[in-house]
């Protein structure tokens, strides 16, 4: 038997604007964030991947490779984004599909963001929703991209 070669956690090769907070438990590597963002403990944000200012990130969430994150983004616990449609172990040449996210976007804990999708400036993305195609602007999405009409204001 022999010892396996070991990863450690943490924060490698990252940038960070003023005011930004990490918390213990997190492994964050070759990434960008803008002002007042905010990583809760077990995060994963993978490398390539740059946030705007004010972006939320909370615990148990897996950013993946390559992502776009806007401006005042909130991301709930365990949220899980892919990048590849194509998954193989040990492949070498892959295709890397990031998510986009916009602005003032809300995604709730659990939901599933897969490879390719962009969700529009506003949108909401509901707890547990499966996000398989595009979010329009301003949509609110629950179960399997089932698309909501936004209330109106009071």
């Amino acid at each position: 038997m022999s010892e396996p070669r070991r990863l450690s956690i943490g924060i490698r090769d990252s940038t960070f604007g003023d005011d930004c907070v990490v918390a213990e438990c997190v492994n964050v590597y070759e990434a960008t964030f803008g002002d007042r963002c905010f990583v809760g403990p077990f995060v994963e944000v993978q490398n390539d991947v740059v946030c705007g200012t004010n972006v939320r990130i909370q615990s148990h969430t897996l950013v993946c490779e390559g992502m776009r994150i806007g401006d005042d983004v909130f991301i709930g616990h365990g949220v899980m984004t892919a990048n590849s449609r194509y998954p193989q172990a040990g492949a070498a040449d892959w295709t890397c599909e990031p998510p986009v996210v916009g602005d003032r976007v809300s995604i709730g804990s659990n939901a599933t963001i897969l490879p390719g999708v962009t969700i529009g400036d506003d949108a909401v993305i509901g707890s547990g929703a499966v996000v398989s195609r595009d979010v329009a602007a301003g949509a609110i999405v629950v179960g399997t991209n089932r698309v909501l009409e936004k209330p109106e204001p009071a």
